[in-house]
């Protein structure tokens, strides 16, 4: 009967709710009673990652199709229901959505000062959000709950943000990546009146000319290009890791990034396939500009976060490399590294924020001879420096080898200015970890000296876990994904 509950339809809506259910008891706790809101908003989270972790165990892998459907009629005289479902290409955000969430509010335990009733319910209905858009089955609501996820991120920039920029970071977060998507909602309302409904399974057997598909993907396009994000839309991303949170950029690195690259291989690639093949060539310019562009833009940065954000930047502009190479090899390859930078990054801006925490400064001018008072924090500090130039154990090895791979079968020129921006990853990761870890201190400016706490040994690792799980045993991640890759490359090849 326990198993049947899990394998059943009930489970997807159960994940969704567990995080709202978690908020509304919040809402009545009175805002002094800090420990108990603690309590609740890190048990409900950790609860729905727990049950979240059926998902995998009951996901059937000879199936390419959708599993756990669940439907609910929305409006169904307009032929619009709200129907969740997930397959091998989704299965993993939501585990990094509801992985990703708990260590968040652990790691924000100690550091929010100010209302932070309203900031665990921010995260937690976030969660919920995060997750409907990975598991929705119609064009339309995931558009709705694809913008959706901007509120409370905006809210959680500009009201805990660090810097008296914050307003003025969110603000940009907000309009950048909402001026993309008003194109890609005229886009779907066309696409509504053309097919009579926005069901993602009637879409896939619909066959749009080629001049249609070409509009439609650029507004697509104007929309997961600001999400990813691409160049030249990409200047919101490092104002607002410099003014977020800690756990604000841990979301934003780890979970919110992945929706322009999911938003890609879910819409973009099956739906119009054709468009697709034609606009490669332009991916494959942009997203090469992308990674070295924001490589060597990331050596001359002086703020801590900075460098990281543009790090995410080269990262995510060559998951679109992988994504556009039309092969299993390059397509695994990219949710892989998807999912691996929602690792390494996350971890990384975790690093930060443990700096910043006892220093009050994120300049790297300031930093240096860690070594000597931090010694766990450098084995963690080093552990994901490592992974972030892709050394080999660790998962993004695995993921940036499979892109190049696919890559090299489609382009030699993108493998090889890909590859370049990974020596250049290697340069400025290396720089940063040597100019913190080594050297003398810095007594006139570091004054409070203490290594990793229990609880924040704690928020790295799971993140260690799966880093080090990915990179010495990738297989276990490629026997789920690899039948819905294949699925979808026979529908862009139909």
């Amino acid at each position: 009967m326990f198993s049947s509950f899990f394998c059943s339809s009930n489970l997807l809506p159960l994940i969704v709710a567990l995080p709202l259910i978690g908020s509304f008891f919040i809402l009545f706790i009175p805002s002094q009673n800090i420990n108990t809101i603690r309590r609740i908003g890190l048990f409900s989270s950790f609860i729905t990652f727990f049950i979240s972790l059926f998902l995998w165990l009951f996901f059937d892998k000879s199936y390419v199709r959708f599993q756990f459907i669940w439907d609910l009629a929305w409006i169904p005289s307009s032929n619009l229901n709200l129907s969740l479902g997930i397959d091998g290409i989704s299965i993993f955000f939501v585990l990094l959505t509801t992985l990703l969430i708990p260590i968040c509010l652990l790691a924000s335990w100690d550091s929010v000062k100010k209302s932070y009733k309203e900031y665990v319910i921010a995260f937690l209905f976030m969660e919920a959000l995060l997750i409907l858009v990975f598991c929705v089955r119609d064009l339309l609501l995931f558009y709705i709950f694809f913008e959706s996820v901007l509120i409370p991120m905006f809210i959680i920039i500009g009201v805990w943000g660090s810097r008296e920029r914050k307003v003025r970071a969110s603000y940009m977060f907000f309009l950048y990546t909402l001026l993309g998507s008003v194109l890609m909602l005229l886009s779907i309302l066309y696409i509504y009146f053309r097919v009579g409904t926005t069901d993602y399974e009637t879409l896939l057997s619909f066959n749009f000319t080629f001049y249609e598909q070409r509009i439609i993907w650029l507004a697509f396009f104007a929309s997961f290009a600001s999400k990813v994000p691409m160049l030249p839309v990409h200047i919101w991303l490092p104002e607002a890791h410099v003014e977020a949170p800690t756990a604000g950029s841990v979301v934003l690195a780890g979970i919110l990034l992945k929706l322009g690259s999911y938003g890609f291989i879910r819409f973009s690639l099956p739906l119009f396939p054709e468009a697709s093949l034609y606009f490669t060539p332009f991916i494959f310019c942009m997203s090469i500009l992308g990674v070295i562009y924001t490589s060597l833009t990331a050596i001359r940065q002086t703020d801590l976060k900075r460098i990281i954000a543009y790090t995410s930047v080269a990262h995510m502009n060559l998951v679109m490399i992988g994504l556009f190479s039309f092969n299993v090899v390059g397509l695994e390859g990219a949710i892989l590294q998807s999912l691996s930078h929602g690792f390494v990054s996350s971890a990384l801006f975790l690093i930060i924020g443990v700096v910043y925490d006892r220093h009050h400064t994120r300049m790297v001018k300031y930093y240096s001879g860690l070594v000597h008072t931090m010694p766990l924090f450098t084995i963690i500090f080093l552990i994901f420096t490592m992974a972030n130039i892709a050394l080999p154990g660790t998962s993004s090895f695995v993921g940036e080898f499979l892109i190049l791979s696919g890559a090299f079968k489609v382009s030699t020129s993108a493998t090889f200015f890909g590859a370049t921006g990974m020596v250049l990853g290697g340069g400025y990761s290396l720089w940063l970890f040597n100019r913190m870890v080594y050297g003398n201190l810095k007594v006139q400016y570091l004054t409070h000296f203490q290594d990793l706490t229990i609880r924040e040994f704690l928020v790295f690792l799971p993140l260690l876990v799966g880093t080090f799980t990915m990179g010495i045993y990738p297989e276990i991640f490629l026997e789920v994904i690899h039948g819905s890759v294949n699925n979808l490359i026979a529908q862009i090849n139909a």
